[in-house]
């Protein structure tokens, strides 16, 4: 399976790991192998150095999951499972939540697939949600030296577009390294073999390292934008290969002062990735709203800078 799509719902932080593990149960709601509606997936947890929270310097996390929703494919081979992700900490708090919805294989393609629901999603988080994770900033302290470039959330103006210039070429050995950090264990990320064999003949490149990439390239024109308080939406446009080289421009979409902060500000930013092409002419898409050819990742997401 495989990361299609994802879209917030509620005020969030940057998902750490978006790979899907389906319980027993959930695999069984399904004669088809695509689970039903209201499905739940099973829970994780883990301890945590540190939170946002000021009265404790350990967290404890604990995520549970909740199918919302499913399509089948016109190809009757797999269909799409749409998931609702909610973190709690230690007291019950709802410190993220997202939805997301992946691509499944259906164990029997000629199975009767579950009853089709598609689930409604806010086309972004509303700025008044935002700003919850960010302490309070002495602005008159903030050290622009420091941070790498001069520019404030008011520096940026709507419809605004930069060029990350840089490029970064992901190699086989990093990108895998990388993979295990973020928990996933996905065999196409890793088995070579079985690959080889397969439609793709190679290994791919997990999502999760393309969007850390394209973050970290944009801090060439967003240097400040040092905290992302939520992904309204993305795609996975294609697909990421080793001896691939990645580079990145932004949008500006939208600018929105957040309630009770005269320290912080927002800035709805399009973050564009493409490969093994320079980004100085904005590629996206085309009018027939096709993407351009080596655009990997769209990605919508509030950033939050010093005011």
């Amino acid at each position: 399976m495989r990361v299609d799509h994802w879209n917030a719902s509620a005020a969030v932080g940057m998902a750490r790991n978006p790979s899907v593990r389906l319980s027993s149960n959930a695999r069984a709601a399904s004669s088809s192998g695509i689970p039903t509606a209201g499905t739940p997936i099973a829970c994780s947890c883990a301890r945590i150095g540190s939170s946002r929270s000021q009265n404790h310097s350990r967290a404890f996390f604990r995520s549970a999951r909740l199918v919302i929703g499913v399509r089948e494919n016109s190809s009757r081979a797999s269909g799409v499972v749409y998931v609702r992700t909610t973190g709690r900490d230690q007291s019950g708090e709802a410190v993220l939540e997202y939805v997301r919805w992946v691509m499944v294989r259906k164990r029997d393609p000629a199975s009767p697939a579950p009853a089709t629901v598609v689930p409604k999603v806010a086309e972004r988080v509303d700025p008044a949600q935002l700003g919850g994770a960010v302490p309070a900033i002495d602005t008159g302290s903030y050290d622009l030296a420091l941070a790498g470039a001069p520019h404030r959330w008011g520096d940026y103006a709507v419809g605004e577009k930069i060029d990350h210039i840089d490029g970064m070429t992901l190699e086989e050995a990093e990108h895998q390294i990388a993979t295990r950090l973020y928990q996933n264990t996905a065999k196409v990320h890793f088995n070579q073999y079985e690959q080889a064999q397969g439609r793709l003949k190679r290994r791919l490149i997990y999502g999760g390292v393309v969007i850390s990439l394209a973050r970290a390239l944009s801090f060439n024109g967003l240097a400040n934008a040092f905290h992302v308080a939520c992904i309204n939406a993305g795609r996975h446009v294609a697909p990421c290969f080793a001896g691939d080289t990645v580079y990145a421009w932004s949008e500006v979409l939208e600018k929105a002062e957040l309630p009770g902060r005269t320290d912080i500000g927002a800035l709805r930013v399009r973050l564009v990735a493409a490969k093994n092409g320079s980004c100085a002419l904005f590629p996206l898409q085309n009018a027939a709203g096709e993407y351009a050819p080596g655009v990997i990742l769209d990605l919508d997401l509030w950033l939050v800078l010093a005011r």
